[in-house]
């Protein structure tokens, strides 16, 4: 059986065409007869993968400014974000007004991309692919992990952003270079970035049209500094800048006095049909949340403020599907905790808010108290750093919550960046013993312990830093905090430990 989705580049607000009503009408049947595994999807989905030859090339604000423009003519976009990222995700997502996936293929095998892509575009009029690193920048020497992979698996096609500074016709030659490396991949487009001025644009758009074959879809000048500016993990989080919108809009106004807007759209609309057999049935495109007796469906917490945002949409969505009820909680303005069953503290940067963190003195202690009464915690990376016992930032100390035994210092340099593969070598709240599984990590602190007692490891780093380049993962009674991110849209196991823990807890009534 072949099951067929489209989308159509249709105008959605204001204008909804008959064949939209229809396929909304239909859509739970095809979500119904989806669960037959022997069915092949076929997606046809406007796409399109803005990619680049290295970090920090304006892929970031060129996505931004695209996904806000088709936006503002009143198309529903959806936003995607490849590799481990928090920052351009959340700028993208609040750029579009929906939420921005990722799309890892080290984190997710193929299957599990596929599904993640068909979910989440099925229902947008495009959909807008950030790229990361340099087009071909893997692992290996096979290029794993790359843009350039995820752009094959989509069968999408590529813009590649082009820093033209100081160079006119050998960008070409750069480009045909990025043709010739993967002819599997489709480069469909340039676009010029930091152009000095019309004579430098119109000598490399003639010598890219005549020895690529491809259309410059696209030149922009130097930009102004300022609107976009950058941290030591990247841009400045949306969360904490109060001109967010106007960032936005500068975005925006830059790709429509800058790029073809049509031909692109044209470009994405070339896609071909992608086909996916699912392997497996996934439960967001099959069932409704479980729905269990209220006595027995958990109530979990999740800490998101501006210290701490750094959530996969995947993770939460999982603790939903499997039942819980999720809180959303501020821990630099709320008293107290409320009654749970569960917490779980994400990443996000606790040193750029530790004043306001450490002055929340109640909030701090009702944490402590609950973690040492047995509420089961889970926490990761910056939501790690708040359980130590205090955070150094730039020689200054702040008090943190106190529930494990260490000190966070900030330090100029990453200290851990990039990939992990852990294994759960000992007894914790969440993982089975002898579960491997993959993250990442991008901190700057380094973890130093405040007590002669030995620190209890339960995992074992086969990839990354952790917290001393062999060990990550403390525990502490049900509490399990780790420098590592895990992602529920590649492994499910971290949700399934968390959701069963709450469960457990529901039922003794203790919180």
């Amino acid at each position: 059986m072949l099951l067929i989705l489209k989308a159509l580049p249709s105008k959605s607000e204001g204008n909804e065409t008959p064949r939209r009503r229809a396929s909304r009408g239909s859509k739970q049947v095809f979500l119904r007869e989806i669960s037959l595994l022997s069915s092949r999807i076929a997606v046809m989905n406007p796409r399109i993968i803005i990619a680049a030859l290295k970090g920090g090339s304006g892929k970031t604000i060129l996505s931004l400014g695209l996904v806000s423009a088709w936006r503002e003519e009143g198309y529903t976009i959806a936003p995607f974000k490849k590799g481990p990222d928090f920052i351009d995700a959340g700028w993208l997502g609040f750029a579009a007004d929906r939420p921005c996936y990722n799309l890892d293929p080290f984190l997710m095998n193929n299957d599990q991309i596929l599904r993640a892509f068909c979910h989440h575009s099925t229902r947008a009029d495009l959909s807008v692919i950030e790229g990361n690193r340099g087009l071909y920048d893997g692992l290996d020497m096979d290029g794993s992990s790359s843009t350039a992979q995820l752009a094959k698996q989509l069968k999408a096609p590529v813009l590649i952003t082009l820093d033209v500074t100081m160079t006119t016709r050998t960008a070409a030659a750069v480009a045909r270079g990025c043709q010739i490396f993967d002819p599997d991949v489709d480069i469909a487009g340039i676009i010029l970035n930091r152009v000095a001025g019309i004579r430098q644009e119109a000598l490399i758009r003639s010598s890219i049209e005549k020895y690529c074959g491809i259309p410059v879809v696209g030149s922009v000048p130097k930009l102004e500094q300022g609107f976009f500016p950058e941290r030591h993990m990247g841009l400045v989080p949306h969360q904490e800048r109060d001109q967010a919108e106007s960032a936005v809009t500068y975005a925006r106004q830059t790709v429509q006095k800058n790029l073809d807007l049509d031909e692109i759209r044209r470009i994405a609309t070339s896609a071909p049909v992608l086909e996916w057999q699912p392997t497996s049935v996934p439960r967001s495109f099959t069932e409704k949340p479980v729905e269990l007796a209220h006595e027995c469906q958990p109530r979990i917490g999740f800490i998101e403020d501006k210290s701490f945002w750094f959530y996969y949409p995947e993770n939460l969505q999982q603790l939903r599907d499997l039942g819980a009820t999720l809180i959303r909680i501020d821990a630099m303005t709320w008293d107290a905790l409320p009654r749970l069953d569960a917490l779980y503290i994400g990443g996000g940067f606790p040193e750029t808010q530790a004043q306001a963190l450490s002055d929340n003195i109640s909030f701090r202690r009702s944490l402590q108290k609950a973690i040492e009464e047995g509420l089961p915690v889970y926490a990761e990376c910056g939501g790690f750093m708040y359980l130590g016992e205090r955070l150094i930032v730039h020689g200054r100390s702040y008090p943190m919550v106190g529930a494990v035994a260490l000190e966070f210092v900030l330090q100029k340099k990453p200290q851990g960046h990039g990939y992990t593969v852990l294994e759960a070598t000992g007894p914790n709240p969440f993982f089975p013993k002898g579960k491997t599984f993959r993250g990442h990590e991008f901190h700057y602190s380094r973890a130093r312990p405040t007590s002669k007692e030995p620190l209890d490891f339960v995992f074992h780093v086969h990839r990354g830093r952790g917290i001393d380049g062999r060990h990550d993962g403390i525990t502490k009674k049900n509490l399990l905090a780790s420098y590592t991110h895990v992602h529920a849209g590649g492994d499910a196991a971290w949700a399934k430990g968390l959701f069963q823990a709450a469960v457990r807890c529901r039922k003794t009534h203790i919180f």
